[in-house]
Formats: structure tokens, sequence, C-alpha cells
């Protein structure tokens, strides 16, 4: 008796469809300048002819966000998609605008990531928001956010995301970073509406705006690559023992500046700091103290800014807070010696 071939559903994506075994780049019209050029969001679809899940990237939703178009072009045309099962809908950039203007927002000055579940009549934001939601999102169980720090502000690499659903937790420590943070939904953000759908999502976290990172591009390709494994979308790894154990924080705060002027850094991104620690020093342009910035409780730089002038009341430095932070820095550790072993760090 012979087996059936599964007849996939039909997947259908802003008037296209999307035939089994087949790999399609889309444009999905956003709209237009004020020259009257047309600007479009590119749609990777990458649809196997094996049943399996379908699986969401996106990147720059903040348009000076880069770290992930980066990611995305390594992951399409990389060779571990010959084997896929399922579908990968990969979009390198959301954010059209905000990626020409090297801005975090759009022409309105709206934030994408605060616009969901957007409206097809709305604002500009609205209407992107929309459109993403339900010609990308909506068609998937699962999907990974990547997103960087501000501008002249880094992120450890880490996941965020709503540890205490059991899928995304599981999704979340097979990513394979050292850090997990609880993060709590928002309103207006992709991570809310896609709860509301069903679809699990991840929130990548890592560099810095404006910038490309090696260790975070290498850290995101793979993690998303050990996902789609524990998915099944990809055969499982033969490495039996991955050097990197994550760890889930439950916390976390925002060091602040306790004057105005020059900072010296004593600590960095992914130093342990212990309570009464003196993280940083603010002077005056003489060179006289001002003022120390001192950590409140034990914990994990994930976050920190890299210019050396502050406001009084700026953002400094980001620390998670967990039990055994020290198992953290060994984790961080091997995460630098697994992805970067020549010790290199390329940045643009």
């Amino acid at each position: 008796m012979s087996r059936r071939t599964p007849v996939l559903p039909a997947l259908h994506i802003a008037g296209h469809t999307i035939e089994p075994g087949n790999t399609y780049q889309l444009n999905l019209p956003l709209g237009s300048l004020y020259t009257s050029t047309n600007v479009t969001m590119p749609v990777y679809v990458r649809r196997s002819s094996k049943p399996g899940p379908t699986l969401f990237i996106s990147a720059a939703i903040h348009g000076d966000e880069l770290n992930g178009v980066e990611i995305i072009n390594r992951l399409i045309h990389g060779s571990r998609l010959r084997n896929l099962r399922g579908t990968l809908i990969a979009v390198p950039i959301v954010n059209a605008f905000g990626v020409i203007n090297q801005s975090r927002y759009l022409p309105d000055r709206r934030d994408l990531n605060r616009s969901f579940p957007g409206s097809s009549r709305g604002t500009l934001a609205g209407r992107m928001a929309y459109m993403f939601l339900n010609e990308v999102v909506a068609k998937c169980d699962y999907g990974i956010d990547l997103h960087t720090g501000a501008i002249h502000r880094s992120n450890l690499p880490q996941i965020r995301a709503n540890l205490d659903d059991e899928i995304t937790r599981d999704m979340a420590l097979a990513f394979g970073v050292p850090v997990l943070l609880n993060a709590n939904l928002r309103d207006g953000s992709l991570r809310e509406s896609a709860d509301e759908m069903g679809v699990k999502i991840l929130l990548y976290e890592a560099g810095e705006a404006l910038r490309y990172d090696e260790l975070c591009i290498r850290a995101g390709e793979r993690g998303i690559l050990r996902v789609m494994r524990h998915l099944g979308m990809l055969p499982p790894s033969r490495q039996k023992k991955f050097p990197i154990e994550p760890l889930i924080a439950r916390d976390s705060g925002w060091m602040r500046a306790t004057d105005s002027g020059f900072v010296r850094n004593l600590k960095h991104l992914g130093d342990k700091v212990e309570k009464d620690d003196v993280m940083a020093i603010i002077c005056d342009p003489f060179g006289t103290q001002l003022d120390k910035v001192v950590a409140r409780k034990d914990g994990i730089i994930i976050g920190c800014q890299n210019i050396p002038l502050v406001h009084e009341g700026d953002a400094m430095f980001n620390v998670a807070y967990f039990s055994e932070p020290d198992d953290v820095v060994e984790s961080i550790e091997n995460m630098h010696d697994s992805l970067l072993p020549d010790d290199t760090i390329l940045q643009n």
C-alpha cells in the first residue's frame, strides 16, 4: 500500500499564493515617499513540500536596528535550509521608512512597535502594523523578532519573552543565549498582538543601533537555527552539548546618572556587579569627580550606554538580577569563545 503525500493547506500572502516546495521573494506595498517613489516591505518565503510549522523572522521594526537584517541575510543564504520542513517567512526590513532615514521611528514620529494591531485606514504606522500583522504574523505558528539597543547603547545578546508560557520558555531555552529575561507584554507591541493571535514569539535583543556586531549576529543566526531544530523544522544537530547554559532573570533595572558630566566606566557589558560596587565615576570638564554610580544589588550588566557623556537621570547600565550570577558570567564567556574563538569582534 503506497503512502499518500500529505496535502498542505494553501498559504496566501498579500494576494500571492505560496506553493509547497518553492521559494518566493515578495514586496508588500507600504505607500510612497513625497517624491512618489514607492516603498515596499521585502518578504522572503521558503516553503517546504514537507509538513511542519510556520515560523516568521522579522527585523528592523525599528529602522535603525540593523543587526537583524544581516542575521536574516545569512540565514536565507546559508545551506541549513535545504532540509527545511514547514515554512519560513523572513522579513529583513519591516520599517522601510525608518531604514531610509536611519531612524527608529516612522516619518510621523510614531514607534511602529507601539502601533499594533493597527488599522487598514489608520496612520502610516497603523497601516504598516496592520499589514505586517495580518499578512505575515497571522499566517504563522511561531515568530522571532530581532532588535538591538538604541543609538549609543548596546545590549548583551538576550531573549525577552513570556517565560511563564511553557512553549515559549522552551523556545527561549533552545535559542541558547546566556540571558533570558521574563518580559511583560507592552501595549501596542508586536508581542502583545501576536500573543492575542496565539502566535508564540521571542524577542532577540543584541548589539547597538546603526552598527553590525559580529558576536551578536552569529549568536542570533545560531539561535534561530537552534529554535528551528527544536520545532522540528530542521534535523537535529550532531553537536551533543551546547556550551551555553541559559539562565532566567525575573527582574532588571536601569542604573541612572546621579549627576551631569563626563563618564569613566569601571564596569562594562556582561560584567558581574555586586551590591555597592562602583560602576562609573562622573566628572566635570576638569576631571574633578562629581559623583559615583553604585550598584544597588548583585547582577549582570545586560545593557549599557556607550558615550562618555550624561545628564543627570540618563540611563547608563541595565542590570539583570539572577539567583546565580556567577553561572551567567561563565555562560557569557562560553558564548564568546564558541562564536568568536579568535577573540575578535568585527563591527561596522
